[in-house]
Parts: structure tokens; C-alpha cells; sequence
């Protein structure tokens, strides 16, 4: 998850590891709470895979972004974008799971609409799944016994909120099954 977030900003623009950081922060968190240690050992990773490159600020080409502290700065190869493209059409099981598919999302303008609607089609199906044995447990009366009814109320919130999550993928796919039909005419 943290290959493809650190992979699609970077080929948004290079930019220095701190600038880097800031960004995943924001934009992963909302989906996941990652280790800043965690951070470096990747982009380490993906140096030594070729699949971006770190230079210093004097090495940098006219119009690439300069660092003000003269730290590093990360940009994708040619190898990286490949490899980028690649991560974003794998439609496997981990693209479903919460973090895989909040990563996935948050690059969805750079991944191809067939392969949208393939993840979003999945993760619908996972989340019902979750929805379906919250309510088969709830209706069991699995929790009438063993649980006081703050402990009910929880997991009927937790219900709510599959819910919740099932009518936006809903009208997610909708729009893009709607936008796919407008983009083939």
C-alpha cells in the first residue's frame, strides 16, 4: 500500500522526502495511520528496485522541484511508471481489503476505468459479506445475551456504517459504468 502511495505521488511530481511525508500523511490518512520509520525504508526499496531516483538539488534538470533545505529529491523512472501502472491494474484480493482499496482510490485518476470498476465491484462484495454476517449475528440475537445493549448499539453502528459504505460504492459504480458508456461512444 505505502509502494503505490509513495509510486503515484511521485508521479504526480518528484519532490523532497519531508514535502513526500506531508503528502502520504494527508492523503492516507483518512484510510490508515503510517509509520513515518516506515517511510524511508521504503523509498530505499524502491531506489535500489530502479524504480525511482533520488538526486540532489544541484542534479536536478531545469524545471524539476528544488528542495529549500538541499535534502533529496525523489522522482519516478521510467522503470517506476511501469511498475506504478502495473500495481494499479492488479485487481487481487488485497485491492479490496481496507488498506489496499483506500490506496488504490486515492489514485483512481491514474488507473483505467475497466480496472475501477473491478475493484470498486469487489470491494462491494467484501464489504456485503461483512454486512451480511453483522446482520445474521445481530438477527441470531448472538449479542443478546453476552453483550449489554451499549455493546448492541455498537455493532448496529458498525452495521449503519457497511450500509453507508455499500450505497457509495453503489453510486460509484453507477457513475462509472455511466462515465464508461459516455467515454465509448
Amino acid at each position: 500500500m505505502l509502494e503505490i502511495a509513495v509510486l503515484g505521488l511521485l508521479n504526480e511530481s518528484p519532490m523532497h522526502g519531508y514535502e513526500l511525508r506531508k503528502r502520504l500523511a494527508t492523503l492516507l490518512g483518512t484510510f490508515r495511520a503510517f509509520s513515518y520509520g516506515s517511510l524511508y525504508p521504503t523509498l530505499r526499496r524502491l531506489s535500489e528496485a530502479g524504480w525511482i531516483q533520488d538526486e540532489e538539488p544541484d542534479e536536478l534538470t531545469a524545471g524539476a522541484v528544488r528542495s529549500r533545505r538541499g535534502k533529496r529529491v525523489y522522482r519516478l523512472t521510467a522503470d517506476g511508471k511501469e511498475h506504478l501502472a502495473e500495481l494499479l491494474a492488479d485487481v487481487g484480493p488485497d485491492a479490496f481489503d481496507d488498506e489496499g482499496f483506500g490506496a488504490r482510490l486515492a489514485f483512481f485518476a491514474q488507473t483505467r476505468s475497466d480496472i475501477r470498476l473491478q475493484i470498486l465491484e469487489g470491494r462491494r462484495r467484501r464489504v456485503e459479506e461483512q454486512r451480511d454476517g453483522m446482520r445474521s449475528t445481530l438477527r441470531r440475537g448472538d449479542l443478546g445475551e453476552r453483550f449489554d445493549r451499549y455493546t448492541r448499539e455498537l455493532h448496529e453502528h458498525g452495521l449503519e456504517s457497511v450500509d453507508r459504505e455499500v450505497r457509495w460504492l453503489d453510486e460509484l459504480i453507477e457513475h462509472e459504468r455511466t462515465d464508461g458508456t459516455t467515454e465509448n461512444r
